[in-house]
């Protein structure tokens, strides 16, 4: 199958690279062997050091430390949190595969050629809007406690159950947004011919990064079906402070989120410069 090429010529590549230059992000550019690797190291430090230096000479840092940053607290609270945070996983692992169909789903019918599926097409517009213009912490309550109050016949009244839905629900709308066809129609392509070489092969290759923010973000929202009473991270914690009046172990469950959301951010940040990189790349060929 041929395409139709486009009127515009690609883009110019970025001009080379100098011998020895290793670019950061994170160190604003130069020779990572260079002035501008010192430059930050030392802004770093002395940023952070003054920072510390307030925070500790503070009025109220005594009372902070104890509350916060108790370290038998926290030798007593992590163990019990990270046996409920497999809770967090599995919601989110099982959410995250609907989601991923779901979505995918909801973009297959915004992209329905022909008046008669105008309905269709409308009801998933209708559909995302709605979810992404809904709080996620709403959306959980109302599943949560509403659902199982009908009392339906064949309808699961488990808070577990209706936490995943909510989550699958909302990052649905999201995730559907992320399944583009605006590459394929500006090509002259059909819809038919968008969804067959566009969509579909977008939702295993292009759209990988996207889709990975997203779930990060799932990953973190599965600590708000605490509200429903599901016993995980969070529910585990909050018990804890209730006990101890001590409020380390939400110090404990946020560091467990850090190292676990960090090298994921890391690792998506990678993903799309390559892809940056791949593109201008086949854009000079």
């Amino acid at each position: 199958m041929t395409f139709p090429q486009p009127t515009a010529g690609p883009p110019s590549a970025p001009p080379p690279a100098p011998a020895g230059y290793r670019g950061s992000r994170l160190l604003g550019g130069g020779d990572a062997s260079g002035r501008n690797v010192w430059v930050a190291v030392v802004s770093t430090l002395v940023f952070f050091g003054v920072a510390t230096i307030l925070i500790v000479q503070s009025p109220g840092w005594p009372e902070v430390k104890a509350s916060f940053f108790d370290g038998a607290e926290f030798r007593y609270s992590l163990p019990r949190i990270l046996s409920k945070f497999g809770r967090n996983v599995s919601i989110f692992c099982i959410a995250e595969v609907f989601v991923l169909l779901f979505a995918l789903l909801l973009a297959v019918l915004r992209s329905l050629p022909g008046p008669v599926f105008t309905p269709l097409r409308l009801l998933s517009a209708a559909y995302t809007d709605l979810f992404r213009g809904l709080p996620t912490i709403l959306v959980i309550l109302l599943l949560g406690y509403g659902m199982p109050a009908l009392e339906l016949k064949g309808i699961p009244n488990s808070d577990y159950v209706w936490a995943i839905v909510a989550l699958v629900l909302v990052y649905s709308a999201y995730v559907a947004e992320v399944y583009q066809v605006a590459a394929a129609r500006s090509l002259g392509l059909s819809r038919w011919q968008s969804m067959r070489h566009v969509v579909l092969p977008q939702a295993v290759r292009r759209v990988v990064p996207p889709l990975l923010n997203d779930f990060i973000g799932l990953q973190k929202d599965s600590a708000l079906v605490a509200f429903l009473g599901v016993t995980e991270g969070l529910q585990q914690a909050t018990i804890i402070q209730g006990s101890d009046f001590n409020f380390t172990p939400f110090v404990a469950l946020a560091l467990v989120y850090v190292v676990i959301t960090i090298p994921q951010a890391r690792l998506v940040d990678r993903m799309i410069a390559r892809d940056q990189r791949r593109r201008q790349g086949g854009a000079t060929l």
